[in-house]
């Protein structure tokens, strides 16, 4: 019994000794701009940055390969705090937030059949595109919701809603989408287009009664082409985020139904 200790203990000091000379011969002292700067950000870990988490974009910026204002989360104060550890000068941040292109609820939206299925709108596309007649449209099964790190998405009447004031755009939404018509937009930016089908006008009414149709009346009383609020995909009218409309009365003009003054705030879409 005796000799067992005293071989255990041995082996645990010899143990012992041979950590202590490889941390004081072989360790590699990190950089202490990399803890100022993983404390400065909000730890959100939403992964928008392009990095793993909130430590690897601190790595990134130390190392020189990431821009100060690529955290979406942290806004402008977190740019300018990171630029001020690392002794640069801030990069300009605007924020942005999540906006789902769609505002087909069930009671405008035809469906197509009645999904039982596993409440994922992944899996619902992945069976027949999903329940709804509009395949452009969204499916309302939270996938968006699930993924959002700040709670910030909800899904009423078939369709998913964000909050404006919770986003903090990183993104993820955007990825779980499977009909990829989320995308982040400028927080500034008031007037929309809800809808992410680009066919003609006819088949469009033929799944959805708001649907945009194409008419180009948006761009019409928005100052013409020349004025470039406006672009087209195919049929569809999509606010040039570069240079958007101002003029809430387009949005009153729309036939269709299909464009809403900032949605996140006014109707909840």
């Amino acid at each position: 019994m005796t000799v067992a200790i005293l071989v255990i203990a041995s082996i645990g000091l010899f143990s012992a000794a041979a950590l202590a000379v490889a941390d004081r011969y072989l360790s590699v002292a990190e950089d202490p701009r990399i803890g100022m700067i993983t404390a400065a950000l909000p730890g959100a870990n939403c992964g928008g940055c392009g990095f793993a988490g909130c430590d690897g974009y601190a790595r990134a910026l130390v190392a020189g390969t990431a821009p100060t204002g690529a955290c979406a989360a942290g806004g402008e104060k977190c740019a300018a705090e990171v630029a001020k550890i690392l002794g640069v000068a801030s990069a300009a941040v605007e924020r942005r937030v999540a906006l789902v292109r769609c505002c087909g609820t069930r009671s405008e939206a035809i469906r197509v059949g009645d999904y039982n299925g596993i409440c994922d709108c992944a899996t619902a596309a992945s069976t027949a595109g999903g329940d709804k007649g509009c395949k452009y449209g969204c499916l309302g099964y939270g996938a968006c919701a699930n993924v959002c790190p700040k709670g910030a998405i909800s899904v009423s009447d078939g369709l998913a809603k964000v909050d404006k004031r919770l986003c903090i755009g990183c993104g993820k939404c955007v990825k779980a989408c499977p009909k990829r018509l989320i995308e982040l937009v400028p927080a500034s930016a008031t007037i929309h287009v809800l809808c992410a089908n680009p066919d003609k006008g006819p088949s469009v009414r033929k799944v959805c009664g708001v649907g945009c149709m194409g008419c180009r009346l948006c761009e019409k009383n928005s100052g013409g082409k020349e004025a470039g609020h406006f672009t087209f995909e195919g049929f569809l009218a999509k606010v040039n985020y570069q240079n958007p409309p101002t003029d809430a009365q387009i949005v009153a003009k729309c036939p269709a139904k299909c464009m809403a003054e900032d949605p996140h705030f006014e109707t909840g879409v």
